[in-house]
């Protein structure tokens, strides 16, 4: 099973920063998963909410800042001062650092509340101009996001993300619609629907286990990958069944 960071080490790092980009490749995981939007001047950056007031020190959406308004605000605000000043990352920051790891990045685009334009040409450009196209998934809550990457590259392979009620039927609704990888999150999600995808040749990839008794059960039920904030207990954990 294949061990993905959640946001980057998310779970003792700032959430989606460089920082806790580079402490999940230290962990020796297979990947990183993070998140994208625009900026007001329609630059990619990497943040999870539409706002920016959980995760800094400022208050509002995204879409309102420009690049260097966004970058003024503190993305490590949560940690009162351990991790100093980290900026909110663009892709194309980290896409330089990461044309460089053996990693797989999982990229989530954010278009399920608000829809960008163009966010995901714009994402899948900066994917080419770093030759990262064997190295990437996309996913989206918004599936209507990855048919469309599927038609502009269709060499990526894409995720449907779902909530944790889970979809039944998962496996042949990925089938059907070209979607490489089902993502559902942990709480909904059986052992007949991760047999169904693996009977559509569907690769199941769960969100967001942070605890033993879970990882163990999808591991268990043979899924591909788990996401994690944890990935340095998972990577351990896996290794020791090995």
């Amino acid at each position: 099973m294949k061990v993905y960071a959640h946001r980057g080490y998310s779970g003792r790092y700032p959430e989606n920063t460089m920082l806790a980009f580079q402490k999940a490749a230290e962990t020796g995981c297979y990947g990183i998963e993070n998140d994208v939007q625009l900026t007001k001047d329609g630059q990619v950056v990497i943040i999870h909410d539409e706002k920016i007031d959980r995760t800094t020190d400022g208050t509002g959406y995204v879409r309102d800042y420009t690049l260097e308004e966004l970058q003024k605000f503190n993305a490590a605000a949560l940690w009162n001062g351990k991790y100093g000043f980290q900026k909110i990352p663009t892709l194309e920051e980290y896409c330089e650092w990461v044309k460089d790891h053996d990693l797989v990045t999982n990229i989530e685009i954010k278009s399920s509340v608000y829809y960008y334009a163009e966010l995901e040409e714009k994402t899948l450009e900066l994917v080419r101009k770093y030759g990262l196209e064997k190295k990437i998934i996309f996913s989206s809550f918004n599936h209507t996001s990855i048919s469309l990457l599927r038609k502009l590259a269709p060499e990526i392979p894409c995720g449907a993300l779902v909530e944790h009620a889970g979809l039944g039927n998962a496996g042949y609704y990925c089938d059907k619609y070209d979607y490489q990888c089902y993502h559902p999150g942990w709480k909904g999600l059986t052992e007949e629907e991760v047999k169904g995808c693996k009977e559509h040749g569907v690769a199941v990839n769960v969100w967001t286990v942070n605890d033993m008794d879970t990882l163990e059960k999808i591991y268990d039920w043979g899924c591909e990958g788990v996401i994690s904030n944890y990935p340095g207990v998972c990577k351990g954990w896996l290794d020791s069944k090995k």
